[in-house]
């Protein structure tokens, strides 16, 4: 598992801006934050990727470049993950892509149901998928996400990439992910509250970058 904050770098600035109750209203600066976020971490994973050699004309000579031998999908959890997935993108711009609306609903008896609303998706079979979310709270949304998607075909890897993490939603996709897959986690969290957000975290993504829903 990878945790960016782990190592000092200005992503830090990046988050502590995503988390300040001041700054994080700046919409804008949320949203390019969130992107920002996810360049870094798209840099981190590209660092696994298989690469070849590519013979590149230079005005000067000939050169062998290593480049990735094959692009990811990558897969957007509508609508909070949109300035993640764009980071993402920036760096793989000739990934294909996937879109799925999955959010949660709580019900009166305190337990959390999972409704997925739309989904689009190329095959996914035997492909790298990276799957952009920036909130992993209890997993539960991205379970029924990858299981949705892989009915399209079972990707060969997922690299599940958050900006900010709950160990028990880190747990959660560990006791029940049978795809070999990896974690590429901005921040992890100390905890889940009551309510099932986590802990400090920053609030509602999704509203932060685009305003409140109703």
């Amino acid at each position: 598992m990878f945790i960016l904050s782990q190592t000092p770098s200005i992503a830090n600035q990046f988050m502590a801006e995503m988390r300040d109750t001041v700054i994080q209203k700046d919409r804008m600066r949320f949203r390019k934050n969130l992107e920002r976020l996810g360049e870094i971490l798209a840099y981190e994973i590209s660092k696994t990727l298989v690469y070849q050699p590519k013979l590149i004309q230079t005005p000067l000579s000939k050169i062998n470049i290593l480049t990735p031998s094959e692009n990811p999908v990558i897969v957007s959890v509508l609508r909070a993950s949109l300035p993640f997935y764009q980071g993402f993108l920036n760096f793989f711009d000739q990934a294909e892509s996937a879109f799925i609306g999955a959010f949660r609903e709580e019900e009166n008896n305190g337990k959390i149901k999972i409704n997925l609303g739309y989904h689009a998706s190329p095959f996914l079979g035997e492909k790298i998928m990276i799957l952009t979310d920036p909130m992993l709270a209890t997993g539960k949304s991205l379970m029924e996400s990858i299981d949705t998607l892989s009915k399209n075909g079972t990707p060969k890897h997922i690299h599940i990439a958050a900006g900010f993490a709950a160990p028990e939603g880190i747990k959660f996709i560990k006791d029940n992910l049978s795809i070999p897959h990896s974690f590429w986690i901005g921040s992890m969290d100390e905890r889940l509250n009551e309510q099932f957000y986590i802990v400090p975290g920053l609030g509602d993504a999704g509203d932060l970058a685009f305003g409140p829903k109703i």
